[in-house]
């Protein structure tokens, strides 16, 4: 193993309070931090949607199915940010810095090289996806333009994520959520700006929100790299650690893939729902794509209280103390289960309210309302699902997560959505129906393996 200087070991501000301090503190410190920078992702979403939406419905419904083709690029970079976070957490809590930053400079490499990958792929396709999925012509032309830009400017979305992961591994947070607060804000400022042409900017319509998401991110991945490279930071990088290394990138594919694995099957689902859903109209597409908008935020309490389970699960792993693993990722899904109790009658409530915000279509807001109304409480049971499934990616153990979610997706909400919109009395509700299913049967799969332990034992 490769010797160690003064500037390889970790800064004092690291301590081991994941690993030695109390559970309930540890989760929250964690979690708080990426609570507010999922916030402000998801705000750059809304305010996107609060924009386009006053350009009508049909620019709405090119945003959002826009935004669905755009889930097909997240499973690569979360199944490497997924790696990332295993790996790095891994060797931090096993004491060995060094291979942090080793471990993070080359999932940076790989973020790089699938953003030229997916780059290349948008210049080509990104309005015959569309059209694939059944869009109107003027949903088509100006969803392809949406979806062109993010595509070409996706690496520095890729280096924001994988950035963050390796921050977070290493127990970190803070200073990821000032970068996705840079972000934010830029985001928010430009969009107005770009999309209408106010002051000098060119008014570009839908392609502005697109580019005022591309610059934004650009800004704040720079401010990141800049800041691993660092001497103080939690995962320091040098100029050397950024030449390929065979051994690194196989322990971060081998792990990464199947989270991407998993992520492609929800993704590819998502665009077949779409493509399901657009049968029944724009006015479906565009509450259909304001509502997933709406039940993402609604769900960030989940994903950041997972991804603080994360890090602690696998920091306690590489310490050698796996009860104080399991006892945090169980911890972390009681709050967030407490959470969804109170936030889901909130939504069931004020239903109208929430699409009304974005949307005052009266046929968006009666299809949006329903659909809300079915789904939302059913999100109780997706506390476990998505928890104890981070958990589980912690730990390293990447395969059994994805084996729940494609039984689940493919083996249970699909055909079940296709029966329903296909059948001859064909209706929105029964797709979503079939989505409420495949979170009870998701949530059960994964708590049914986390139980087994055989995840305390994994290998990275």
């Amino acid at each position: 193993m490769a010797s160690t200087s003064s500037s390889d070991r970790p800064s004092p501000e690291a301590g081991r309070p994941l690993i030695d301090g109390p559970l309930g503190p540890a989760i929250l410190g964690l979690a708080w931090p990426m609570l507010v920078s999922a916030l402000l992702q998801n705000a750059q979403s809304v305010i996107d949607l609060f924009w386009v939406g006053r350009l009508g419905p049909a620019a709405l419904a090119a945003v959002a199915m826009g935004g669905a083709v755009m889930m097909m690029v997240f499973p690569a970079i979360m199944g490497l940010s997924a790696g990332t976070i295993a790996l790095v957490a891994r060797s931090v809590g096993a004491g060995r810095p060094w291979e942090a930053g080793r471990v993070a400079g080359q999932s940076l490499l790989l973020a790089l090289l699938v953003g030229a990958v997916t780059a290349g792929i948008g210049a080509v396709f990104s309005r015959s996806v569309l059209v694939l999925l059944d869009a109107a012509p003027e949903v088509a032309d100006e969803g392809g333009h949406y979806l062109r830009i993010l595509l070409a400017g996706s690496f520095t979305m890729n280096l924001l994520f994988v950035g963050n992961a390796a921050l977070q591994g290493a127990g970190d947070t803070v200073r990821p959520m000032a970068f996705m607060a840079t972000a934010a804000v830029l985001n928010i400022g430009l969009d107005p700006l770009l999309i209408f042409g106010i002051g000098p900017f060119p008014e570009l319509g839908v392609r502005g929100a697109a580019w005022a998401t591309v610059l934004a991110q650009a800004v704040a991945a720079i401010g990141l790299v800049a800041h691993l490279h660092r001497r103080r930071a939690r995962v320091r990088l040098r100029a050397r650690l950024w030449r390929p290394d065979a051994r690194q990138l196989g322990r971060i594919v081998r792990i990464g893939l199947p989270g991407s694995g998993q992520m492609l099957a929800r993704s590819l689902v998502s665009l077949v729902l779409m493509r399901l859903v657009a049968g029944f109209g724009t006015a479906a597409v565009a509450a259909y794509g304001t509502a997933w908008r709406c039940f993402m935020v609604f769900l960030m309490p989940a994903f950041v209280l997972g991804a603080a389970s994360a890090t602690i699960v696998g920091q306690c792993l590489g310490a050698g103390r796996p009860r104080r693993a399991r006892r945090a990722a169980w911890l972390a899904t009681g709050y967030d289960a407490a959470f969804i109790a109170v936030a889901a009658l909130g939504v069931v409530v004020y239903a109208p309210a929430v699409i009304g915000v974005f949307n005052d279509d009266p046929e968006v807001i009666r299809i949006g309302v329903r659909l809300l109304r079915i789904v939302a409480p059913s999100y109780l049971l997706a506390a476990p699902a998505i928890i104890l499934g981070r958990s589980l990616q912690g730990a390293g153990d990447t395969f059994w997560p994805m084996v729940a979610t494609v039984i689940s997706l493919w083996g249970v909400q699909l055909p079940l959505a296709v029966f329903a919109s296909r059948g001859p009395d064909g209706r929105l509700d029964g797709i979503w129906w079939a989505m409420v299913l495949a979170i009870a049967v998701h949530a059960v799969l994964v708590t049914a393996w986390f139980e087994t332990g055989r995840w305390q034992r994994r290998e990275v």
